[in-house]
């Protein structure tokens, strides 16, 4: 009985840590830890899903998830970190601090992440931003770790994929105030 009622009470392995919005101060969790807060929870313990809705905020390590509903599914064919996070809102907001300090910033309708392949699936006036760079499509496929993009435009649609490029400024060298007059 109390086995069922540890079940019941907690999906296994989707969530290290879990913060309610009553009125409580949610802490930065640490590098290993999941924070998702959210108006609902819910959990499908068969399936190994969680359910999250309204105001939800996921955060773990250096990503940050915003949406109006997410999915946390958990499966032995999704790998090593075994979990797909599938965000929907109007729109859905995803983001990934980058090693050298730029923010990668992602949203769409629905916002797929395969945590351990370390791919983004953006469906639905999709849009991705990073480095001064802005592509935005119908969706969009992005191998993070191999940094392989791609965008497609509705086949029934006119909009066709369109990208920004912000030309990258060189960076001024500070002459030596030696012998310079």
């Amino acid at each position: 009985m109390t086995n069922n009622l540890f079940k019941i009470l907690i999906v296994p392995s989707l969530l290290i840590a879990f913060h309610s919005h009553a009125e409580e101060t949610v802490e930065a969790p640490a590098a290993n830890q999941i924070s998702i807060s959210a108006d609902k929870q819910e959990g499908q313990l068969k399936a190994n899903v969680g359910i999250f809705e309204k105001n939800v905020e996921i955060i773990h390590g250096n990503r940050r998830i915003t949406a109006d509903r997410l999915e946390v599914h958990k499966r032995e064919d999704l790998g090593d970190n075994k979990q797909l996070l599938i965000a929907t809102g109007s729109p859905a907001y995803f983001e990934e601090k980058q090693a050298d300090g730029t923010v990668m910033s992602a949203s769409a309708n629905e916002v797929r992440y395969d945590v351990s392949q370390r791919f983004l699936t953006l469906i639905g006036e999709a849009s991705i931003a990073q480095a001064g760079q802005k592509i935005t499509a119908k969706s969009i496929t992005y191998d993070i770790e191999q940094q392989l993009i791609s965008a497609e435009k509705d086949e029934n649609s006119t909009d066709r994929v369109h990208t920004i490029l912000v030309p990258v400024e060189p960076k001024k060298v500070k002459k030596s105030d030696k012998g310079q007059p």
